[in-house]
């Protein structure tokens, strides 16, 4: 179903969750009558080899199509000696078919606009493996090139046994990349939670042992088995004829021919063994104590109208309950860092009641007594009749919304749609329907059916209890039979139910003082309309047709954090969020949380280094409630010490063992370095903490918002001008201004000049990170950043080429390039890569040598093109998104640079050559500013010496 009613809250299981799918066989078979129609906008069908394709048009956006290849096959078919097969098939896919043999897929694809790993791309998961291929749909050469492709990947596979030893390299380095300290408890924690199943056996990225030395026999064997036509589906969305795709794909997926002697394709599942297990897990590099308790159950279906109205009951559960757990955070001293609890989806065809939390240290008992309080108080008493009548309008408030959209949905989201369908028999019967249902089922949902919930869900069997925290505090961690009496002793407390208070006060204190449209400025070719109020407050507006329901806003005015001393800086910088903390007007941040939940609306004031601003978005109709929050936000900001106390406490909590992740303690090096350790760029400390004073925050805060005449809002999407303009003028028209103009200060933090080298070493896995950065005055011009970025690409292009392919020495190299025009003209460039220790010295040489290259000989014609493709086949659609013109606006009148400069983007694409590309590397990738950073383990110091 298009509605997600599982709010995943995991703390524990969130680094691999995201790849674990559930075999979507049915389980039961209901009446015919009562399962839910597949969404009629799709066509559908079955191949007699039992293919199935599903195809749909649609132009969002326009002259693009979304191609999947879908295939019910994932690591836990593997036998015990293709342990990592799965998922190195899904990279041999890439590595050579019939019609692309080589690398040939790869090159193909970027001359024609599509980017490897960023458009381009599959996943493998315990149940499935998807190969994504979005493309542009206005060439046919190319359509037909994307379905060759795909039927290539259904089973057209070389498996050439030299691409599969490069691509060893390739693999082991993804693995390396998720080494460390969650990685090492997953693998002690993994086989209890999953009940010893096939799934606690099979994680998709393998062992190294079979990955090192499995010959080609092997992995044919796995791709033989199981990449056959009656466990594939083929997914099209996009700009396309839907007759003429379905031809193609009758004429060229009906050769696919399933195995003489077909192996069974076994349903895998996790028991429910009605046993309580608990597990206790340390890792040196870990920086918290957190406990998650989980309580499995077998997970419902989602095929019938009855199956859609009991996820709305569950979707209203998880609302209401996370809200209460919200509240708990908002407390003067909140009992824990973070906690929460909820029913979600989790795998091997179970769902799971999770209460989790990360406490303070030292205050286990506390934290996790505090979340099975909640649990046990809704147990116990249940919700209230106004938390459900809020819950309801949030929810069809949202469903109205994506029904108002339904002809501006993007394609990638009726592919995951028709994904699921065929994968787990999920319902998708469109929006239409849903909106149906949604609006008939939640007046009759009771407090009876939520609260039901509870009772269904949060039991005493088929418990899990797991606890991970730092090696340190091993010695003091709880056993079993401890923290059975920690949760015991809440269920038999003598708790209250739940009080729902809420305002019936107005946001606002004071009704706005209406100002006056000063005047107004078209420009029509861009079609925005700049407005001067009467206090001097700048509007500019672009109506879009883009989206149906959908506003979208910013504001700026400079000064920033810039105009405080370096002893007021952490009270500048958290200023807008200790005062976003505290509410707004007449309420409080809870009440003011309640009081929104049932609109469509977001409000968030920010003040960055330069900068000083309000950004956010509504529906139309929930519009004047955002200008509502906007002036409130200038004229009725609040402080609550309580809040303020909390959140500094748990900041504190959360950084006591921060020294202890590898990964932190590498990023606040880089920080430092690069901003030439200036206190305003190193990492976060306790010291730092200590420095954030609630009173001198709010006051800066004031004096930032006190001058609205230096403020230039941007509104662009579905803007009814008639409507927008009465709204401008009585909130923000009314707002104060004293006509100060402040302007932002050169702070003259920027990359140090010369050649400067950092070794971190940290941590215990043999793994590396490497960051090479060129930096330095720049010339800033239209020109020059649009070759600066065909610089990056075209040296990406390269670096993928030579130290994944040719080298397999890393996963995915990555290049990033950054420019400023203020308060300098400065630029940066970045190349960054994981790989092995052993390998640092020649991945870099490596890496210099391609930078080399382009100082000499420029880039190749070919990967210019390339890049040039890639751009047009990105930029063409994001200029019809609401997003794209909200940041390009703002960028543009930030940097004092004209708005209609967009308008010759393509002519300097154009004029992109490799000669240019070489006298910019020879400018900037000079050497003279270099900075190398790089991350190794601990044992690389013995090493050293």
């Amino acid at each position: 179903m298009k509605k997600n009613f599982y709010y995943v809250r995991h703390i524990i299981l969130l680094a691999l969750i995201f790849l674990f799918s559930i075999n979507g066989d049915c389980q039961q078979v209901k009446k015919e009558s009562s399962v839910l129609p597949l969404d009629p906008m799709v066509r559908t069908g079955k191949l007699p080899n039992g293919f199935m394709y599903y195809i749909r048009h649609n132009e969002e956006p326009k002259n693009r199509v979304m191609m999947y290849l879908v295939n019910k096959v994932g690591s836990v078919l593997e036998d015990e000696d293709q342990r990592g097969l799965a998922h190195f098939m899904e990279h041999m896919s890439f590595n050579g078919t019939k019609h692309f043999p080589h690398n040939e897929l790869v090159d193909y694809l970027q001359k024609a606009g599509v980017r490897f790993g960023a458009d381009i791309n599959a996943y493998t998961s315990f149940d499935e493996t998807v190969y994504e291929l979005p493309i542009p749909s206005d060439k046919p050469e190319l359509l037909q090139g994307g379905l060759e492709i795909m039927r290539d990947w259904a089973h057209e596979a070389l498996l050439d046994p030299e691409e599969i030893d490069k691509e060893r390299g390739v693999v082991l380095e993804e693995k390396r990349l998720g080494k460390g300290a969650g990685e090492r408890m997953q693998r002690k924690y993994w086989p209890v939670i999953l009940n010893d199943s096939r799934y606690a056996v099979r994680v998709p990225i393998g062992l190294d042992t079979v990955l090192d030395n499995f010959k080609r026999p092997v992995i044919a064997r796995f791709y033989n088995d199981w990449y056959r036509p009656d466990l594939q589906a083929l997914i099209i969305v996009g700009d396309i004829n839907v007759d003429q795709i379905e031809a193609s794909i009758k004429q060229q997926f009906a050769s696919l021919k399933n195995p003489v002697h077909e192996r069974v394709r076994t349903k895998y599942t996790v028991p429910l063994t009605g046993k309580n297990q608990f597990m206790a897990v340390t890792d040196k590099e870990m920086t918290t104590t957190e406990a998650e308790i989980l309580i499995k159950h077998k997970a419902p279906e989602q095929r019938t109208a009855e199956d859609y109205r009991s996820a709305l009951v569950q979707g209203l559960f998880d609302r209401m309950l996370s809200e209460r757990y919200a509240e708990l955070l908002r407390q003067a001293d909140p009992p824990f860092i973070a906690g929460s609890a909820g029913i979600s989806g989790f795998m091997g065809g179970l769902d799971l009641y999770d209460a989790s939390v990360q406490t303070k240290p030292g205050e286990l008992e506390k934290g996790l007594k505090a979340v099975w309080r909640e649990t046990e108080r809704l147990k116990r008493f249940g919700f209230t009749a106004t938390e459900l009548e809020r819950a309801k309008t949030a929810d069809l408030n949202a469903v109205e919304s994506e029904l108002k959209e339904k002809d501006k949905t993007n394609s990638g989201s009726y592919v995951k749609e028709y994904q699921a369908y065929f994968l787990r028999g999920e319902a998708a019967p469109g929006i239409e329907k849903e909106y149906q249902l949604t609006k008939n089922d939640l007046p009759e949902i009771t407090l009876a059916d939520v609260n039901s919930l509870a009772k269904t869900y949060i039991t005493a069997t088929n418990r899990d209890i797991l606890i991970l925290a730092p090696e340190k505090d091993k010695s003091s961690l709880p056993d079993e039979v401890t923290v059975n009496r920690w949760l015991k002793a809440i269920e038999t407390e003598d708790l209250t139910p739940y009080k729902d208070e809420v305002s019936k006060m107005p946001l606002l204190s004071a009704v706005p003082v209406t100002g006056k449209i000063k005047s107004e400025e078209q420009n029509k070719d861009l079609n925005i309309t700049t407005i001067t109020l009467s206090n001097g407050v700048k509007v500019l507006l672009k109506p879009t047709d883009f989206k149906n329901d959908q506003i979208i806003f910013s504001s700026f005015a400079p000064g920033g954090t810039s105009l405080y001393s370096d002893a007021d800086y952490q009270s500048a910088a958290n200023a807008a969020g200790i005062v976003t903390a505290g509410g707004v007007g007449n309420y409080n941040t809870g009440e003011l949380s309640k009081y929104l939940e049932g609109k469509q609306v977001s409000v968030k004031p920010y003040i960055n280094e330069r900068f000083q601003g309000i950004s956010g978005g509504a529906t139309p109709q929930d519009l004047e409630t955002a200008m509502q929050l906007i002036y409130a936000y200038f004229t009725e900001p609040r402080k609550d010490s309580a809040i303020f106390e909390g959140a500094i406490a748990r900041s504190k909590a959360g950084l006591t063992n921060r020294a202890n992740d590898p990964a932190s303690v590498f990023s606040d090096t880089v920080s430092a370095v690069m901003g030439s350790h200036n206190i305003r760029r190193t990492g976060p400390s306790l010291e730092k903490l200590e420095q954030i004073n609630l009173d001198r925050a709010y006051k800066i805060y004031k004096e930032r918002f006190t001058d609205a005449g230096n403020f230039t809002f941007t509104f662009v999407g579905s803007i009814d001008t008639n409507v927008i303009k009465p709204l401008l003028e009585k909130y923000l028209g009314s707002l104060p201004a004293t006509n100060q103009h402040e302007q932002a200060k050169d702070l003259n933090i920027h990359a140090p000049s010369g050649k400067i080298e950092r070794t971190v070493y940290k941590g215990s896995e043999p793994k590396a990170t490497v960051y090479l950065v060129f930096s330095g005055k720049y010339d800033y011009s239209p020109e020059n950043d649009v070759k600066m970025d065909a610089m990056k690409e075209t040296l990406e292009i390269r670096l993928l080429q030579r130290l994944r392919e040719d080298e397999s020495g890393v996963y995915s190299p990555g290049v990033q390039e950054s420019t400023t025009k203020l308060p300098q003209q400065r630029y940066s460039f970045l190349v960054h890569f994981g790989c092995a220790p052993q390998n640092v010295e020649k991945l870099i040489a490596s890496t210099l040598d391609e930078i080399g290259k382009l100082k000499t000989d420029g880039p190749l014609q070919e990967n210019v093109d390339k890049w040039r493709a890639e751009d047009r086949t990105s930029f063409e659609p994001a200029l019809k998104t609401n997003s794209f013109w909200l940041g390009y606006i703002n960028g543009q009148l930030q940097n004092s640079q004209p708005i209609e400069q967009i308008s010759g983007y393509n002519a300097l694409v154009d004029r992109v050559n490799p000669e240019g590309l070489k006298e910019m590397a020879k400018k900037y990738l000079n050497g003279d500013n270099y900075i190398r950073l790089v991350l190794l383990p601990e044992t690389s110091i013995a090493n050293k010496q």
